[in-house]
């Protein structure tokens, strides 16, 4: 390949990755912790008052004497059938009411319904917590605050810079792919450790990284993708397909009372259908109605699903309305659509896959960290032998402090607001809107710092500062175990304690990072902007 073509893709790789390297850390980062957002909310839910719990036997008299006392509830609740801390009873329902504002607008008010230990229906509004949703819209929006779709639309332009520093990185790459595969030379060229350490990195995650750009587009463009394809393919037909197909539009009512199957007959027809198949929840609608309809969720870890699977029955008689997003009885459509979600989301192939997800994600998020230290580091102006440090170009400087700023800063409120989420419940209003508030001021703030104080020294405090809001997790359930009186708690299923000691693992590697970074800011090279010697000047743009 000639030398003129490699250097254009090296151009085009550099200023592609440049333009979206922040927004995908922040993306990568949130997207690793959201493969356990169900462990993650359920360390943050508070046990609330615990009540009989309802077997599923006794679930028709609970749906009828909750009906009968708050009528509006047939027209949609949801039975929980694999329930844990995060879940407060056997029935909930929505209400929508003035919360407060969330990520999406105005948050709905939870309700559940019981039967205690005396045989009193008990009906309460609940509290569950926010957080889990936060750090997923985090992933989904790298950030970008207002409307989520405005959001959601930014990460898909940013997904396809994405895919074209992909393609433009493995051509640059090519000439040199056997020679340095797994080349990670250590010594005092830093930046051919660095070099070394991004291209592996890059290449041996490539389908990974290939996936989760096209199926960032997808997600961040859909809206356009639906408008082609309603004017071009469906003749603007395209949203009555998708009611008549969907699982999610149950049949209207008809006005005429009927008696409905119970919920355990309705989950044998179901295992009867697909025995691998593990329902969690049976959203109702219409309930008592001759078109009561129920829709079934649950887990597959064998099919590339949604985010789960879905089937839509009759609450009357079992009879299917709907399988279009069911294990084994997809179409062609609804089998490439779920194929995105489901590679996008790692919900296949159970913990192994969630696990290696978590893994890569932090890999990709260390892969836009890197590319953004070799772009500083190669417009480093080096000092001559026996001549002073010279000084750093402004927009070098500038670029070391906003990428210091964004990564550590969304780490740092990442974790900031995940520790705060015990101390916030039931103290406060508008948890979410709390939450929401505490990520915002501490990314901010650590972005305004490392602007302040430069990209060398802001890059150790943040590593601390990430170090100590890390560590206040595990702190907080420590200090519920240890002081009861303070209102905390600490739940000890293995999934809430995994919150912790994952938590105290990331605390002991922020704690080695901000040591090896600190020792290099005082010892490492002077005309680098990593030192504290450097010129910091007003320079050249």
């Amino acid at each position: 390949m000639r030398t003129d073509v490699i250097r254009i893709y090296k151009e085009v790789h550099t200023w592609t990755a440049i333009l979206a390297g922040l927004a995908l850390f922040v993306a990568f980062y949130a997207g690793a912790i959201t493969m356990f957002k169900e462990p993650l909310a359920r360390w943050a839910t508070p046990p609330g008052t615990r009540v009989h719990e309802v077997p599923l036997e006794r679930t028709p008299e609970l749906m009828a004497r909750t009906i009968e006392a708050r009528p509006e509830v047939a027209q949609q609740f949801t039975l929980v059938v694999d329930g844990h801390e995060a879940t407060p009873a056997r029935l909930v329902w929505f209400q929508r009411g003035q919360v407060g504002a969330a990520v999406r607008g105005e948050v709905p008010q939870v309700w559940s319904a019981s039967i205690d230990g005396s045989g009193a229906l008990q009906l309460r509004p609940e509290q569950p917590s926010q957080l889990a949703e936060l750090v997923d819209v985090l992933h989904r929006t790298a950030g970008i605050p207002g409307d989520m779709d405005i959001g959601m639309g930014f990460m898909g332009i940013v997904s396809a810079l994405y895919a074209v520093a992909l393609v433009s990185g493995v051509i640059v790459l090519l000439p040199t792919l056997i020679k340095d595969f797994f080349a990670v030379r250590l010594g005092k060229n830093l930046k051919r450790m660095w070099l070394d350490a991004h291209n592996v990195v890059g290449i041996v995650s490539l389908p990974f990284h290939l996936i989760m750009a096209l199926s960032g587009v997808v997600f961040g463009m859909h809206d356009l993708f639906y408008d082609a394809q309603n004017e071009l393919i469906y003749r603007e037909e395209l949203p009555q397909y998708f009611r008549a197909h969907s699982p999610f539009v149950p049949p209207p009512a008809r006005s005429e009372p009927a008696a409905m199957m119970p919920p355990r007959q309705l989950l044998d027809l179901v295992h009867a259908r697909a025995p691998g198949f593990a329902p969690t929840s049976m959203t109702y609608q219409h309930a008592g109605d001759t078109a009561a309809s129920v829709l079934v969720r649950g887990t597959e870890p064998s099919y590339l699903l949604r985010t789960q699977g879905y089937l839509l029955m009759s609450a009357v008689d079992g009879s299917v309305l709907n399988s279009y997003y069911f294990p084994g009885e997809r179409n062609s459509w609804t089998a490439l659509a779920s194929s995105f979600f489901s590679l996008h989301f790692g919900s296949f192939g159970g913990l192994s896959v969630r696990w290696s997800y978590f893994f890569l994600g932090l890999a990709g998020a260390f892969l836009f960290y890197s590319g953004n230290l070799l772009w500083i580091e190669s417009r480093r102006r080096t000092a001559r032998r026996d001549q002073p440090a010279p000084e750093q170009r402004r927009s070098t400087r500038l670029m070391a402090a906003g990428t210091v700023g964004v990564c550590l800063g969304c780490i740092c409120g990442i974790s900031g607001t995940i520790a705060a989420a015990k101390w916030l419940q039931g103290r406060v209003d508008n948890v979410a809107v709390w939450h929401m508030g505490l990520y915002y001021a501490v990314f901010l703030g650590s972005v305004g710092w490392s602007f302040l104080r430069g990209g060398a020294q802001a890059a150790v405090h943040l590593l601390w500062l990430a170090s100590v809001f890390t560590l206040a997790i595990p702190l907080t359930t420590l200090l519920a175990w240890v002081f009861p009186s303070l209102g905390l708690w600490a739940h000890t299923s293995a999934a809430a304690l995994s919150v912790d000691l994952s938590a105290a693992i990331g605390c002991l590697c922020f704690s080695w990072m901000a040591l090896a970074t600190a020792r290099r800011v005082r010892h490492g090279p002077a005309d680098s902007v990593w030192s504290a010697h450097t010129v910091t000047g007003p320079g050249r743009a």
